[in-house]
């Protein structure tokens, strides 16, 4: 039998070589592997090791240091498991002989002085680098309060600005954030400014942060919370100050009213359907509180907290213009 691919072999045809089923089975196997380590490589992905405040950077270096300590470890155990399985099989009379007794420099030195030292040694900058998290540089100039719901972020700024799944700082800004909760457990981490805390039912906990460079900073929920957690993702947008202030204003503004046909019919069919129930637009009867606040939806950068690109984005739209198409 002979396979001309991975598939049956042909009948009356002698195997020969390395083609049969074993050599397509570990094919198979590769091109899994393979596959599995590039979907690794999305360029949306939040990563650790991708630092953006100080706060990241001190959890980074503390990754590589554990990273490199584990990898001599790892390098050394094997190096000894290999030296064991690969030496003759020793002789009866040699076993006594190549047995190590306790008490021996070598044991004491490598089991209990080299560990001990180690394990010390990571503590201590473990410990310092906590303290640092716990602390922030300067006294936060800022307070939001982001509220966690299944399966949505509200977001929620001191002079009445309200949005959902999008996060706005100021950069260079320490930023203290209240983290209530409107239902379940959840967590709210942001890997690269290195910010990780639950939201617990009858808790407010706090945590600060604070972006060193301009950008768009994924985040997640790190603790299961229902059937779409997974999908509950908000970003951390970091403003340069004039920026953030602008947009801090323009958020807390009420809609605008509708200038056209169109987006006057937009606003009837809306405040006529069943979204007023669980949805608000500020400036209009709809006061829903279950949703999120849709009042300047078209100024966000996605929908669906945060799984689709909103597509009144890729229109060049001033910024009256997407406080009307919000009122719609």
């Amino acid at each position: 039998m002979t396979k001309a691919a991975c598939g049956r072999p042909q009948r009356g045809v002698a195997v020969k070589g390395p083609v049969g089923a074993g050599w397509c089975d570990s094919t198979r196997a590769a091109l899994a592997a393979l596959a599995l380590t590039l979907s690794a490589c999305g360029g949306d992905a939040p990563s650790l090791l991708e630092p953006a405040s100080e706060a990241a950077r001190l959890v980074e270096r503390l990754w590589w240091l554990l990273f490199w300590i584990s990898a001599v470890v790892v390098v050394v155990v094997a190096g000894f498991i290999a030296a064991a399985t690969l030496r003759p099989p020793a002789a009866a009379e040699e076993v006594d002989r190549r047995m190590v007794p306790w008490g021996e420099p070598f044991v004491v030195v490598a089991g209990l002085v080299v560990s001990g030292l180690v394990l010390a040694g990571t503590f201590v900058v473990s410990v310092i680098d906590l303290n640092a998290l716990g602390s922030p540089p300067g006294e936060p100039q800022l307070e939001i309060e982001v509220v966690a719901r299944t399966w949505w972020w509200e977001v929620r700024y001191p002079n009445g600005a309200v949005t959902a799944n999008e996060i706005h700082v100021p950069v260079g800004v320490p930023v203290e954030v209240a983290l209530p909760t409107g239902d379940v457990i959840h967590s709210f981490w942001v890997p690269q400014l290195q910010v990780k805390k639950d939201h617990v039912p009858g808790v407010v906990n706090r945590l600060w942060l604070q972006a060193d460079e301009p950008g768009r900073y994924r985040g997640q929920c790190a603790e299961y919370c229902g059937l779409q957690h997974a999908n509950m993702v908000f970003y951390v947008v970091a403003d340069p100050p004039d920026d953030f202030q602008a947009w801090v204003i323009e958020q807390a503004a009420r809609a605008a009213e509708p200038t056209g046909p169109g987006a006057q019919r937009g606003r009837d069919v809306f405040l006529g359907s069943s979204c007023v129930s669980c949805h608000t637009i500020r400036g209009t009867p709809a006061r829903g509180e279950l949703g999120p606040d849709l009042t300047h939806l078209a100024s966000r950068e996605k929908i669906a907290a945060g799984l689709f690109p909103l597509l009144a984005r890729t229109c060049a739209t001033s910024s009256t213009t997407r406080r009307t198409t919000s009122s719609a």
